[in-house]
């Protein structure tokens, strides 16, 4: 037992928590199935790992370079919050679990484990349960896991006598989670990337499922009351000098320095140089515009990333496909979108979610909320962009501004609200993304209040949307994974009828 638990360590630490090398394996995996040569799936696997790393480089970068926006408001104007980032979640989790509830957080990994396994078999069985999707980002797994771990045990404490249980009625939560969640968005990403064949598996996923389904309807809606629906941002062509922003580089380099330099203006110089950001004999208007304008360069280094390796992810992936898990695609980090559509959705989505977050964070300030909530880089940066990514692509340029706007007033109301009551909050940190300020909450009050009967809706809910899912499209619902082209052509057929 001890040398499996040891494997499973070592595979845990060094490839599911890691994702360009988990996306390796399963490029390296899916072309050994499909009995590629050699070289072949040598040099398939090293450019999905590369492009990975890659697309890693670009977010750390985005993630690093709001460091001094972060930390300057926080400090400068001495507000004592808790931050919404996955990586402070993880932290406060780590940092209180023991001391809450009693339980040592290397369960976690075991969560994780068993949660993963679950999700195989929910795609393995998809015939019964109609799931077609593989959660394989590792790294928001372990976040998810952490999270997870809290709010049920926080929920049903009469658990923790029993650590058997415990781990299982966790995994069977949050295992469907990834099942339905990830499932839910394979129709948008289909559409959104003409069939390349993955999905979402991040920590959003039924946020840009709804948010994808209303954008639909937004247009619609424009379209019936014989109002002009809204372009997407790719097609409209701005005039005169406006047409700068049709090209994704400058429009980022701009819009971060309107916004960004605003906000370092307000911090100062002199707070700048006492933090360390700044040096003594350093310009500071330079600086703003290097700061912002580096958004628009690791923006296109996660864009290269994303061209490097999902190519070889999609390819590869048909062999787990059709030998191991028939009719699935990989749910995959939501940074791989932002290839797709409109590169101008990203720094619009991510602009509209931050003054969203602003005004949710100074309605709690004026409220004198005792959760004070500070924006992390990570919620509001890679929800909305994503969430715009889609909205533009279903509902034009009006739903890629309103609705990641929505968006950060949900992530910072819901985490306040959860973090505050669940206890989170003291230990400076909550996972703050769409699905665990919105979704998770939801579960949690029903399983706090109805106890096993609200165990028992979290877990019939989520196996029968689905089920939903399938009755409203029977034909084309798995079609849609195994053969994108004949799909399309169903689905012109039905709207020609």
């Amino acid at each position: 037992m001890n040398i499996l638990m040891n494997a499973w360590s070592y595979f845990a630490t060094n490839i599911l928590q890691q994702p360009a090398w988990m996306i390796g394996l399963i490029v390296l995996l899916g072309y050994i199935l499909l009995r590629k040569p050699w070289y072949d799936v040598l040099g398939g696997t090293i450019k999905a790992v590369v492009g990975y790393m890659i697309l890693a480089v670009g977010s750390g970068g985005l993630v690093s370079n709001f460091r001094p926006v972060l930390v300057g408001l926080k400090e400068r104007f001495n507000l004592d919050a808790m931050v919404i980032d996955p990586y402070f979640g993880q932290n406060a989790v780590t940092a209180g679990v023991e001391e809450v509830f009693g339980k040592s957080f290397s369960q976690v990994m075991m969560l994780l484990l068993i949660a993963f396994i679950v999700n195989i078999i929910l795609v393995r069985l998809r015939k019964l349960t109609k799931l077609r999707s593989l959660f394989t980002t590792g790294h928001v797994q372990v976040q998810q896991a952490s999270t997870a771990y809290w709010l049920i045990l926080f929920a049903l404490p009469a658990l923790a006598s029993n650590n058997t249980a415990l781990l299982i009625v966790m995994a069977i939560v949050l295992g469907l989670y990834w099942a339905v969640g990830s499932n839910l968005t394979i129709e948008p990403t289909q559409e959104l990337t003409d069939g390349a064949g993955f999905c979402l598996g991040h920590q959003q996923i039924m946020g840009v499922a709804l948010f994808s389904w209303i954008a639909g309807k937004m247009h619609e809606h424009d379209e019936k009351r014989g109002k002009k629906a809204s372009r997407r941002i790719e097609d409209i062509e701005l005039p005169g000098f406006m047409s700068m922003f049709n090209e994704n580089m400058v429009c980022t380099a701009l819009l971060m320095t309107i916004f960004f330099g605003a906000i370092l203006l307000i911090l100062g110089r002199d707070y700048l140089i006492e933090a360390g950001f700044l040096g003594e004999n350093a310009s500071f208007l330079f600086y703003i515009l290097t700061l912002c304008l580096n958004f628009a360069v690791y923006l296109a280094i996660l864009q290269l990333g994303v061209r490097t390796f999902v190519t070889e992810l999609t390819q590869s992936f048909q062999g787990i496909a059709s030998k191991l898990l028939p009719g699935s695609v990989p749910a995959v980090d939501c940074a791989v979108t932002y290839g797709f559509g409109s590169p101008n959705a990203v720094p619009i989505g991510f602009l509209c979610g931050a003054v969203g977050q602003f005004i949710a964070i100074g309605i709690l300030i004026l409220l004198q909320s005792p959760v004070l909530v500070i924006a992390g880089f990570v919620p509001v940066f890679f929800d909305n962009a994503t969430i715009a990514v889609y909205a533009n692509n279903k509902g034009g340029m009006k739903a890629a501004m309103i609705l990641p706007f929505i968006s950060g007033l949900c992530q910072v109301f819901g985490s306040a609200l959860i973090a505050g009551w669940v206890g989170m909050a003291a230990y400076g940190g909550y996972l703050g993304m769409w699905d665990w300020a919105v979704v998770w909450p939801v579960f949690t009050v029903l399983m706090k209040y109805l106890s096993y009967v609200g165990l028992a809706i979290v877990v019939i809910a989520l196996l029968a949307i689905p089920q939903l899912q399938y009755r409203a499209d029977k034909e084309g619902y798995f079609l849609i994974t195994e053969d994108y082209e004949a799909y399309k052509e169903l689905k012109a057929k039905k709207a020609a009828k």
